[in-house]
């Protein structure tokens, strides 16, 4: 009622916490936040910011350096390559899909109805003529005709966590509550999420709670210490350049659940597919280096916290081990998700679909080895975006033959997918044969349509 805005920032080896942004001419006023006794929680109210103002949260560190920090449980940011997050409040628009809402309640996990899954990244399913990215509204109205034609139930969004290098895809984060402002605002996102239910279109979120980015702005050493992530280089720094979380702290436990928790409840996000969770059980994604027990814990808690508080949601692990029970509930010893990857499935198929076919018949095995452990756990099918980049080649082109018969084996490809046990993903591109390797910098080839096999193949695979 009185207006303004109250801070708060959980740095507990700081030496002391400011807020600064433009309410304060970022730190010309000083405006230092009051520790709440000893709990490491820093404080303050500020009567004349307003939304849409920048901030950041200088922290005085005990070796006297002094580093500005994004706020770990902001709503949004600036978009790269700043860095500041942004005030903003998003609960006046309300969300009109109730009715929806109503459905998921009874649909249960789809265990007996379809879950056909289109994965696609925000930034490159389209473009507009100038090649800038459309916003989550724009592509809302481009998009849900397309998957609706195409008879997909659900859509999977890459990370939209606010991140700062386009190159990760999103996988990277550097805020795990802001919603990323390369397309749009919170607000054009909820209406995202709004059409898409109106339009019957369940929506999943990838979502990482593994790493973090190491960049000074973000988590990484957020008080001056390993705040958040194990503070020696041999398990804190991931294969992939970012940082481990730390699940072993409490601290690390609540942001991650409180995240996961955050996009069901205030965007009615349907799901959840986590990803990297080979590299949550195993010490860095290596079963020799033993299991994480800490991981373990931290990915029980959190999906059976999930599930009381949301039973209706999906909850998707992209793992490729065979650690036992991932999908059984925790209350039966298991990791509590709801479906896995099928990666060895995945891996074995698109093998057995580049050899010439007079070598098939002695690798038979490649097609049948599922079926030896598809009732081990519940399993989506994915032909996911990791399969299509990187000198992978495309789905298409990974296929035996010539021109003609690239497309025979793809659509028999597809028959196959179809038929199998488990549920199905398919990556944006795969469905009517792009040949050109997947880039973040570019469209899709959907020029390609114009061209008969490759629209008689998305006939085929509608």
């Amino acid at each position: 009622e009185e207006g303004g805005y109250r801070f708060r920032v959980y740095a507990p080896k700081a030496k002391g916490v400011e807020v600064i942004g433009a309410f304060n001419d970022w730190g010309t006023f000083p405006c230092f936040m009051k520790e709440e006794g000893e709990s490491g929680v820093y404080e303050c109210e500020v009567a004349h910011a307003k939304e849409g103002m920048m901030y950041k949260y200088r922290i005085h560190q005990k070796d006297g350096r002094n580093v500005d920090r994004a706020d770990p449980y902001g709503f949004f940011m600036e978009l790269r390559p700043n860095t500041a997050s942004i005030l903003t409040s998003f609960h006046d628009f309300v969300l009109e899909d109730e009715e929806w809402m109503k459905k998921r309640k009874t649909a249960g996990k789809y265990y007996d109805r379809p879950f056909n899954i289109y994965e696609m990244h925000m930034g490159s399913w389209r473009r507009k003529e100038d090649g800038s990215w459309y916003s989550y509204e724009e592509i809302a109205e481009l998009l849900i005709p397309y998957l609706k034609e195409n008879h997909y139930t659900h859509v999977e969004v890459l990370p939209l966590a606010e991140h700062p290098l386009d190159a990760s895809w999103g996988y990277q984060v550097s805020a795990f509550f802001a919603v990323t402002s390369r397309y749009g605002t919170p607000k054009q996102f909820m209406k995202f999420v709004n059409e898409c239910h109106k339009n019957e279109i369940g929506v999943i979120l990838d979502f990482v709670p593994v790493h973090f980015v190491k960049d000074e702005f973000a988590l990484s050493h957020f008080d001056g210490t390993a705040l958040y992530e194990y503070p020696d280089l041999d398990s804190g720094l991931s294969e992939w350049g970012s940082c481990n979380f730390n699940y072993y702290r409490g601290e690390v436990r609540t942001l991650l659940q409180s995240a996961a928790d955050y996009w069901i409840t205030n965007y009615h996000i349907d799901g959840l597919r986590m990803d990297a969770i080979s590299n949550a059980i195993y010490w860095q994604g290596d079963p020799n280096r033993g299991v994480n027990q800490g991981a373990i814990t931290f990915l029980q808690e959190m999906n059976e916290g999930l599930h009381k508080r949301h039973n209706d949601i999906v909850l998707i692990a992209e793992d490729s081990t065979n650690f036992p029970k991932v999908t059984t509930p925790v209350s039966y010893g298991g990791l509590g998700f709801d479906y896995k990857w099928d990666m060895g499935w995945m891996n074995d198929t698109l093998k057995f679909f580049a050899l010439e076919p007079k070598r098939r018949k002695d690798a038979l095995s490649l097609l049948s080895f599922s079926m030896e452990y598809f009732q081990n756990e519940c399993y989506l099918l994915p032909l996911s975006h990791d399969e299509v980049v990187h000198g992978k080649k495309t789905i298409l082109d990974k296929m035996w033959g010539n021109y003609e018969e690239k497309f025979a084996q793809c659509r028999t490809l597809y028959f196959y997918l179809y038929t199998h046990p488990g549920k199905k993903l398919d990556f944006m591109g795969n469905e009517f044969g792009q040949f050109r390797e997947w880039s973040e910098e570019r469209e899709q080839d959907f020029m390609l349509l114009n061209f008969p096999m490759h629209k008689k193949l998305l006939q085929f695979r509608k």
